[in-house]
């Protein structure tokens, strides 16, 4: 998603969304992208891509890059196009999916802006509908394969289910001021925590202290590492060294990036310099020390076995 900088229009002419759509599909050749659906309203953009390479933010700085180059000629001005970064939501396609393809082609009918959904030029609405070659770009049929795999009567569950409401959770979710950046069950957000927390240290990636692990799992994993009780944790020792405690305190500055007000809160802590202590203690000592290197793997091991899978 992304919309023009100050709520301005970034599709003020027909021109404009036929270049965006041109944009679309050269996408999909240069970048291995699936767009499985998509709306233009005047002032922002839906899309709702599959990137099998990985390559996310490449991608969508491409589209809204090449689109704003095209557009600043077509028009003859220069500068920003869109308010900042697009905004992502990765989506558990078993939950998720015909749900949030039903909420992006219902974005004119929720403005008003037609009484049918039919009557909007520029939704991929219709190309689920038609069997026209014009609209082979849009990753379609795997959708479609959800309602029916007999194809005619797909596209008519499709547009059946299409004429339904929103989802209440789905209409509240698109209501928040802040997005989350991951959809989909809680098996899903665990397993995408589980698999990719430690991509959280990418400042690339929006909204990633979701995929971090929460700060019980970070003691509980400390504590079956050191073998020692989580009460231990918070204790401080005076005139010794904690180095549980302090493993606990670096990871979750490194893993979570927590602040140092909240990793003192945390642990008991009564002000910033003695979290702060206790990160940089552990950060000179583990290039020396491979004892401390070997157990700060192995709890980075633990907090990242999948939920079911048991442990030796």
């Amino acid at each position: 998603m992304n919309r023009g900088r100050r709520g301005e229009d970034i599709f003020p002419t027909t021109k404009d969304y036929e270049i965006f759509l041109r944009v679309l599909r050269e996408a999909i050749d240069l970048w291995g992208i699936r767009i499985s659906a998509y709306c233009l309203m005047s002032n922002h953009y839906h899309l709702l891509i599959q990137t099998p390479q990985g390559n996310i933010s490449r991608c969508m700085r491409h589209i809204n890059g090449v689109y704003t180059q095209r557009y600043n000629r077509l028009h003859r001005c220069d500068g920003q196009l869109f308010r900042g970064r697009y905004k992502s939501i990765l989506v558990d396609q078993d939950s998720y999916l015909l749900e949030l393809i039903r909420y992006i082609h219902r974005n004119p009918l929720r403005a008003g802006m037609v009484n049918n959904l039919k009557e909007y030029a520029w939704s991929s609405y219709n190309g689920y509908l038609s069997t026209a070659k014009k609209w082979d770009w849009l990753h379609k049929d795997f959708i479609l394969s959800l309602f029916s795999s007999y194809k005619t009567k797909a596209r008519q569950s499709y547009r059946r289910f299409m004429e339904q409401e929103d989802s209440a959770e789905i209409h509240d979710l698109f209501a928040k001021t802040k997005l989350p950046s991951i959809l989909g069950s809680e098996n899903f957000i665990a397993w995408i925590k589980e698999i990719f927390f430690a991509e959280k240290i990418h400042d690339q990636i929006p909204d990633s202290s979701q995929l971090a692990p929460e700060l019980n799992e970070i003691t509980k994993a400390v504590c079956k590492v050191y073998g020692i009780k989580e009460k231990e944790l918070l204790q401080t020792r005076r005139g010794a060294l904690n180095e549980p405690r302090n493993v606990a305190i670096y990871l979750c500055r490194m893993l979570r990036r927590d602040t140092l007000k909240e990793i003192g809160k945390s642990f008991n802590m009564t002000g910033y310099s003695s979290a702060s202590s206790a990160i940089e203690r552990v950060r000179q000592k583990i290039p020396s020390d491979r004892r401390l290197q070997k157990r700060i793997h192995a709890i980075k091991r633990k907090l990242s076995v999948n939920k079911g899978q048991t442990e030796t």
